[in-house]
């Protein structure tokens, strides 16, 4: 089993989640955040099965991963 970094957002129609170094694009939704990362993982494992294993080696390998809030000019 690989451990994988998911982001899943809150919209005001449901939940989006990714995940965070895969090669390729992988992304869940759902109405909550259980049904958003069951499905990201099942996305996950398809993209896997389709693609190989490889998608999952990238480099650098992302460490941790932050959320931060900052005020832009606009």
């Amino acid at each position: 089993m690989r451990q994988v970094k998911i982001v899943v957002e809150k919209h005001p129609d449901g939940y989006v989640a990714y995940p965070l170094g895969l090669k390729g694009v992988v992304v869940g939704e759902g109405d909550t955040y259980e049904e958003s990362l069951a499905d990201v993982k099942s996305a996950i494992r398809f993209h896997i099965e389709s693609f190989g294993a490889d998608v999952l080696d990238v480099d650098p390998p992302i460490l941790e991963a932050f959320v931060a809030e900052a005020g832009v000019d606009v």
